[in-house]
């Protein structure tokens, strides 16, 4: 994850999770802006109806916006904020709400016909709240505003003119252990006053902010670890129904093997190694580095492990190619008969360095046709980053590790 933010709407938190010896944890539950218990809501005005064509292709369009601010090296007209160092930007890793803002989204609308009023952010009405100044450590080599004389921030997507601008804010989040004692605990945090915000983030993508999860040191679960308050460590879990669960401390347990982040990156992400492919039982001895990411819907990967799984897996399938009428990003679709009641389809499972193994449970879509139904197979040619998405994620417990047996070293697990 380049920047690891979760496109999730949070409904519920701090229920029940896992412990982690020596420390707290802090959970919550994760609902994808799709689930249905979300469009139970909120009415998402244009939502395509779940499983359809038009469904997937509004995710696809979602995972485009998200891919590209990973390749973004321009970022936009910054003037609004007078920023007096440069023009780059660091990718940033912490959280980002909307804050006293000049441009943002102010209510979502209910199901119910009512307008649900956001609740926007200000650090000038909360008692523990304050801009991080541009000479702080935090601040680092991030711009500095000379209107509002704090350390500035801008994160910029390169498609629908989407972008995030304001400042760094310090502040407190409260939060609750999982145990039965639900103790209280403050944890002092560093977020994104997004005070100016342009295209899908006034409406369709994360209108009320999004969750920083990344490596950097003011990331959610960085803090967490750097105040002792929990492992510095968390969990993701997510089911086919777009409900999910997040830990914060949670370590997996002890019989879980582990994968090795790449780190020898500008910026580092959760990036692993595959070592071998197999479909069905078809192995193929291939390396290729993928970024692990929950935001994205669907899996991306380039040519040779695209080829090597579609190919495979299409030897291996009894259904004919379906080709649908409308553009679809999968570019590997089979027809079902209209009175097919079951079909087959072949076992993928990757092997990570270090030799553990990943089953993908959901490795395909089904998908309506005139008559009856197709699947396809869910995975995007990608012509840039390679990118194991939610879909292939379904069914785990992932636990990213990031100082496993105190030696520093980021580790990858899968349960």
């Amino acid at each position: 994850m380049y920047s690891k933010y979760i496109y999730l709407l949070i409904l519920v938190i701090f229920s029940n999770a896992l412990k982690s010896e020596g420390f707290g944890t802090f959970g919550l539950d994760i609902h994808h802006r799709y689930s249905d218990s979300v469009k139970d809501f909120l009415d998402l005005d244009g939502l395509p109806e779940k499983d359809s064509l038009d469904y997937y292709a509004a995710m696809a369009h979602r995972d485009q916006l998200i891919k590209a601010r990973r390749l973004a090296v321009t970022p936009a007209d910054t003037t609004h904020l007078s920023f007096i160092i440069g023009n780059e930007d660091l990718p940033s890793q912490f959280s980002r709400i909307p804050c006293d803002c000049t441009n943002c989204a102010r209510s979502l609308n209910l199901t119910s016909g009512k307008p649900l009023e956001l609740n926007i952010y200000s650090p000038r009405n909360s008692s523990t709240g304050a801009p991080v100044p541009c000479n702080s450590t935090t601040c680092g080599r991030r711009r500095c505003s000379v209107t509002r004389n704090a350390c500035a921030y801008q994160e910029v997507y390169l498609s629908s003119n989407t972008s995030s601008t304001g400042i760094l804010v310090d502040d407190v989040l409260h939060l609750a252990t999982d145990d039965s004692q639900q103790k209280v605990v403050d944890a002092p945090i560093t977020l994104g006053c997004g005070i100016i915000q342009t295209g899908d983030f006034l409406d369709a993508a994360a209108p009320n902010g999004l969750f920083g999860l990344g490596m950097d040191g003011v990331s959610v679960p960085s803090i967490l670890a750097s105040k002792g308050l929990a492992a510095n460590s968390f969990s993701m879990c997510f089911g086919p129904d777009g409900i999910g669960r997040m830990v914060f401390g949670d370590k997996g347990t002890p019989v879980q093997k582990t994968t090795p982040f790449n780190l020898k990156q500008s910026h580092p992400t959760y990036n692993i190694t595959v070592t071998q492919i197999i479909v069905g039982k078809n192995a193929t001895n291939l390396e290729f580095t993928a970024i692990f990411d929950s935001g994205t819907s669907f899996t991306y990967l380039n040519d040779p492990a695209y080829s090597v799984i579609t190919k495979n897996f299409d030897s291996l399938v009894s259904e004919p190619r379906y080709q649908p009428d409308t553009q679809i990003i999968f570019d590997y679709c089979y027809e079902l008969s209209a009175n097919q009641e079951s079909f087959f389809t072949p076992d993928l499972n990757l092997t990570m360095k270090g030799g553990d193994q990943f089953y993908v449970n959901e490795p395909i879509v089904v998908i309506p046709r005139k008559g009856g139904y197709a699947y396809c197979l869910a995975i995007v040619k990608s012509e840039d980053v390679d990118i194991i998405g939610q879909n292939f994620m379904t069914g785990y417990r992932i636990v990213f590790d990031r100082d496993e047996d105190g030696f520093g070293l980021d580790r990858f697990r899968l349960l």
